[in-house]
């Protein structure tokens, strides 16, 4: 059984990433997301184990001290982390994973899994996101201007991303197909190299009889 491919998406806040997340897999459920754990609090309707784990933050640390995390950082006073055995058993089974992480996460994975296949979702400006941060309602004005902070130093790192999906208002469907698009297109290449190279080795065989 072939491996599945591992795929890291980020965003900015507000980007909608998480809902681009559900939307795909309510359409495309042979993709298996990667819960994360995380010390902030649950936001309305999130359940522990199945949006996140929720841990608190010596819980957090005790984890990382037993290496229990494929990555994690610190961000915006809290921690989130991606832990290892759930991504293993996964992509062991051929299935393709995808890890919603922060940018910070993103590059400490690639660099154990030069593979990984990296995935970021912003919307068309940088106004439109301070918009969207307003009209969610969960956060405090001090706190939306701490994550617009977050996203200037953020802007760099696109650079070093494989693929940008722009997540428009109300272009949802779109952007789920663009983003299965990318994924498929990348099993076809790996497959199709695959079996380039076992032709070319069978007819290397021939010649050296």
């Amino acid at each position: 059984m072939k491996k599945g491919i591992l795929i890291c998406v980020s965003g900015f806040s507000g980007a909608g990433k998480g809902t681009l997340m559900k939307a795909l897999l309510e359409k495309y459920p042979n993709y298996a997301l990667s819960i994360s754990a995380t010390t902030r609090s649950p936001r309305p309707g999130e359940i522990d184990k199945k949006d996140y784990f929720f841990k608190t933050k010596d819980e957090f640390e005790e984890m990382i001290k037993n290496d229990e995390f494929l990555e994690y950082a610190q961000y915006v006073d809290n921690y989130y982390g991606t832990p290892k055995s759930y991504v293993y058993e996964q992509l062991e089974k051929g299935k393709d994973v995808i890890l919603e992480i922060e940018v910070q996460g993103v590059f400490k994975v690639k660099e154990k899994y030069p593979d990984t296949v990296l995935v970021f979702v912003t919307t068309p400006s940088i106004d439109e996101i301070r918009e969207r941060l307003i009209k969610r309602g969960t956060e405090t004005p001090e706190k939306i201007e701490k994550r617009m902070s977050q996203i200037a130093r953020e802007v760099k790192s696109l650079y070093d991303y494989d693929y940008i999906l722009v997540n428009e208002n109300n272009k949802l469907d779109e952007c789920v197909e663009k983003f299965n698009h990318i994924i498929e297109s990348i099993h076809q290449k790996t497959d199709n190299s695959k079996d380039l190279i076992n032709k070319l080795e069978t007819e290397a065989e021939e010649i050296t009889k």
